[in-house]
């Protein structure tokens, strides 16, 4: 895509808490979005560290919620310290006073950690909009829930479209909304990540940026691969797969918005912003990786039961997984062969009902076998042809020669993803000698 049309293309930009951390970040952000006439509509976090040891204001509001006396004025004291360290370095004079007026107010009248929690995002906001001369947009009045505290899609979709009518740029806190009450609401996790989907689906954005204090999504965990690559692209789904075998990546309902529309998500740098980040995408373009990413988690336990009968496996898959669920032992996957069923399960929650489970197996299904075996851990490697042919012999070729043999290899149906069970001793090796495969492979014929 040339330059022209890369500069018409509508875009939101979401901001997390590092990128706005105090005043000098911010006005780097301000700049990243008044840098493209296009950049319209800005997704704010709260304030997160300015160092190792600091607090995040969301978590300093939370503690002057619960604090009595003179202690919670202290604390409120503090926080709008920060604000307006921020306000001046950007030379921006909010109403900071009469916000924490309110704010006090309204702790003392009990209006729930939620309203607390969601201040921050609030300030943020209308410090945003006075620095880069967007109107701002109170989450409360576009993001709905309902009085359960359910998120309400429809009431919200609706209520940004109209919102956003003859509102060329504006600034929305993220992370918030209100019931029909008016009570506050925040998202359980990933809540300003959410607030940009949204918005990004409601304006119909050509791509939604996400801003955050790193390159993009990495091909591996750098706790256990030197220097892991980042991920040009990544699909929807490949993020899911990845995600659920232990990424840390976007959560899925902050992706649910933007894909049903097909709308890309740009993971970017703030103190980096002419790199090209992670772009994640409906499908893969032809230059793309063949090995996307590698993700894993420790922590499972295999149970096989075997029944060397010509009887229904049916039925004793069926009976195994009734004893589980009623054991409340959740299950990750199951596999069948032509006389055994094979599941893996959470260590943790097969652990304090172990005997049972096994007592239980035994008097419904009368099996020939039950064999539990503990610490394994499962490898995902994520792509787009890793389950095809040569790429996918290739990879555990290479693993095999390390002297790593999978104790189960599983190819969930429709996904980019092969999943690798081993013994958790083995679990930093099989990363590693994944990945380094994976960077050899990229790009190459096999």
């Amino acid at each position: 895509m040339n330059a022209s049309k890369t500069e018409e293309l509508l875009r939101v930009a979401k901001f997390g808490g590092t990128s706005l951390a105090f005043g000098e970040n911010v006005e780097r952000a301000a700049k990243i979005v008044l840098s493209e006439a296009n950049r319209r509509y800005v997704v704010v976090s709260a304030p997160g560290k300015r160092f190792a040891e600091d607090t995040k204001i969301t978590d300093m509001l939370y503690a002057a919620y619960d604090a009595m006396g003179e202690e919670k004025d202290r604390m409120l004291d503090r926080i709008k310290e920060r604000f307006e360290e921020i306000s001046h370095h950007l030379g921006v004079d909010p109403d900071l006073d009469g916000i924490f007026s309110k704010i006090k107010e309204a702790f003392e009248n009990g209006l729930g950690r939620d309203y607390a929690a969601s201040r921050g995002e609030y300030i943020m906001g209308i410090i945003f909009s006075l620095c880069i001369g967007y109107e701002f947009i109170d989450a409360a009045d576009v993001i709905l829930f309902f009085e359960n505290g359910e998120f309400d899609g429809v009431g919200t979709q609706n209520a940004l479209q109209d919102r956003f009518l003859g509102c060329r740029c504006a600034v929305i806190p993220g992370f918030y909304g209100r019931t029909p009450s008016g009570r506050i609401k925040t998202f359980a996790r990933g809540g300003s990540d959410i607030t940009g989907a949204l918005v990004s689906r409601a304006v119909g954005a050509d791509i939604y940026e996400n801003f955050t204090d790193v390159d993009g999504f990495m091909m591996a965990d750098p706790s256990l691969v030197d220097s892991p690559d980042i991920m040009e692209q990544v699909t929807y789904d490949q993020l899911a797969a990845l995600s659920r075998m232990g990424a840390v990546v976007l959560h899925e309902d902050s992706v649910y918005p933007v894909k049903l529309l097909g709308i890309p998500i740009n993971i970017k740098n703030t103190f980096a912003p002419d790199r090209m980040g992670t772009l994640i995408v409906s499908s893969m373009d032809k230059k793309a990786p063949r090995i996307t990413g590698i993700s894993g988690k420790k922590g499972y336990s295999s149970i096989i039961v075997k029944k060397n009968t010509s009887s229904n496996k049916g039925r004793l898959l069926s009976e195994v997984c009734e004893v589980l669920n009623g054991a409340g032992v959740g299950l990750e996957f199951v596999l069948a062969g032509i006389n055994s069923v094979y599941f893996l399960v959470s260590e943790r929650e097969l652990s304090s009902c172990r005997e049972r489970v096994v007592l239980e197996i035994k008097a419904r299904s009368s099996p020939d076998l039950v064999d539990i075996k503990d610490a394994l851990a499962l490898v995902a490697i994520v792509g787009e042809d890793v389950c095809e042919g040569a790429l996918y012999f290739k990879m555990l070729s290479e693993l095999s020669k390390s002297g790593i043999l999978p104790t189960v290899v599983i190819k969930p149906d429709g996904e980019d993803c092969v999943i690798l069970g081993v013994e958790e001793f083995e679990y930093r090796d099989t990363v590693r000698h994944l990945s380094k495969t994976a960077k050899d492979l990229n790009g190459i014929e096999v």
